[in-house]
């Protein structure tokens, strides 16, 4: 064991301390959290909009801060970028994160001198959690990987913007720069498949220990080494491979390609960093979910999903939630985001630690005959199945066909690549869809009552998913397939796809 590895154990017992004031005294904390926001940003434009000085509770804050998301916000972040300061936050953000939006387009999200170290110290503290709780610190002493994002940044009124995984790449701590991988050059290459192929040349024979990113876009780094190599096992590659950090999508749909490729089932640290701040991270290998970060510069409030879209939906702290319901999740932040709707939904497993699975995205549902089905029961409802038959998924999404043939009734059609499709569809298909009644009781009645036909599969080509990503000019860095849809937009391009 090197000497990082050695320090890394002493610094992970120390930092371990203050992550258990978090897993301990989660209520105070928040409301330590919310006093400190309303009182730094009262003199802002929005806080002289909404009086800041004024409110004194939480009750005081719903009054006055009504739900928004980015499309409702845009006023005032539009006053940001064109260089106005002291607009939700003081003074001017640090960075704009760019991220892709719905109806709004590019979005641009402020990352203020106050959020930015919150976004490294939690990846840090991932990593010191997972040191600490198993004593496995080797990995420090090898090279790491980030699948990210370009750290060119552009300006946008005088303030430095790019995405998110590049501008964190510009704060990696100097004692892991020389561990790093890859290099800024490569790093800066736009084109996805050009940039995996430089990474591949660039690791191929360096001692890889720590590999992190979205899961689809390691697997494609992952198949790409193996070809390279003749065909290897990622853990023939890099033997020193011990650890794969993660965030951005559901694992389970990918994780056991990904262990086939890398021929082990590997440790694995779940992340949630998002541009509006760091939400939460895996502290434990032996427990489930996330612990929720909420000494970090976030307030949280929580909406149950099913009264998201009433007219006065309940907004409730921490000190509020149930366990085991969905909420969508809502932040006021110390980067200057007030009532904001960051679009995922949640839920708790634990309050003591306060932990947190993520289910879904408040907009990814499928509602087109009052079903209501969610990212978390489709994803249970297929890899349930799956890893009952032994059956590798590479990629799926969903949609409803409301205009079927003739004499048919309407169902929900599923869009599925298979790494070997099952010998009979039909019948696979038939063993989803029960599974997906038995996660949703309104989808139950409908195929009960014949309103709606059980879902039927479309088997795809071989990377279909990262054909059509490529064909919309997203393939790679931050960009995932959404599971649901209520329209047919992702269906209609996967289409040409269909086996």
């Amino acid at each position: 064991m090197g000497l990082k590895a050695i320090l890394s154990k002493v610094f992970a017992a120390w930092v371990n301390r203050d992550i258990n004031q978090i897993r301990k005294d989660a209520v105070a904390l928040q409301q330590k959290t919310f006093a400190k926001l309303i009182s730094q940003a009262k003199h802002t434009s929005f806080g002289n909009d909404h009086n800041f000085g004024q409110i004194k509770t939480y009750e005081d804050f719903k009054k006055q801060v009504p739900i928004r998301d980015y499309e409702e916000l845009s006023p005032y972040i539009k006053r940001v970028t064109n260089g106005e300061e002291n607009v939700l936050w003081p003074g001017k953000p640090t960075y704009l994160t760019k991220t892709s939006g719905t109806t709004s387009g590019v979005k641009y999200i402020p990352i203020s001198k106050e959020s930015m170290p919150e976004h490294i110290k939690a990846a840090r503290n991932a990593l010191l959690s997972y040191i600490h709780e198993t004593g496995k610190a080797d990995f420090v002493d090898g090279k790491m990987i980030f699948l990210q994002g370009s750290p060119e940044l552009s300006e946008k009124a005088g303030i430095p913007t790019g995405r998110l995984s590049g501008i964190v790449a510009h704060h990696v701590p100097a004692y892991l720069q020389k561990n790093r991988l890859p290099s800024y050059k490569v790093n800066c290459i736009e084109d996805w498949e050009e940039k995996v192929d430089a990474i591949v040349q660039e690791t191929a024979k360096e001692d890889m220990r720590l590999i992190s990113g979205i899961p689809p876009w390691c697997q494609m780094y992952f198949d790409r080494l193996s070809a390279v190599s003749g065909g290897k096992k990622i853990k023939d590659i890099f033997p020193n491979f011990k650890l794969f950090v993660y965030g951005g999508v559901n694992y389970e749909p990918y994780r056991s390609r990904i262990q086939e490729s890398i021929g082990f089932a590997i440790d694995t640290i779940e992340t949630y960093p998002a541009s509006e701040g760091f939400i939460a991270f895996q502290d434990s290998q032996k427990q489930r979910g996330l612990l929720l970060l909420v000494n970090s510069g976030i307030f949280y409030e929580f909406i149950p999903t099913d009264e998201y879209y009433n007219e006065n939906p309940p907004r409730l702290s921490l000190a509020d939630i149930e366990l085991d319901k969905n909420y969508a999740l809502i932040l006021n932040t110390n980067a200057g985001l007030w009532g904001y709707s960051i679009g995922d939904t949640v839920k708790f497993i634990s309050k003591n630690p306060y932990k947190i699975l993520v289910t879904g995205r408040i907009k990814h549902y499928i509602s087109a005959f009052g079903e209501h089905v969610i990212g978390e029961e489709v994803e249970h409802a297929l890899m349930s199945v799956a890893n009952e038959e032994g059956i590798d998924i590479v990629e799926f999404t969903v949609a409803p066909q409301v205009n079927p043939a003739e004499g048919e009734l309407p169902y929900h059609e599923w869009f599925v690549e298979f790494g070997a499709e099952p010998k009979d569809l039909k019948a696979f298909a038939l063993k989803v869809d029960k599974a997906l009644q038995s996660k949703n009781i309104y989808y139950f009645d409908l195929i009960d009552g014949n309103i709606l036909q059980p879902l039927i599969i479309q088997s795809l080509k071989k990377d279909a998913f990262i054909n059509y990503m490529k064909s919309q000019g997203k393939l790679g860095g931050q960009n995932k397939v959404p599971r649901l849809a209520n329209d047919r937009k992702i269906a209609d391009g996967l289409s040409e796809f269909i086996l």
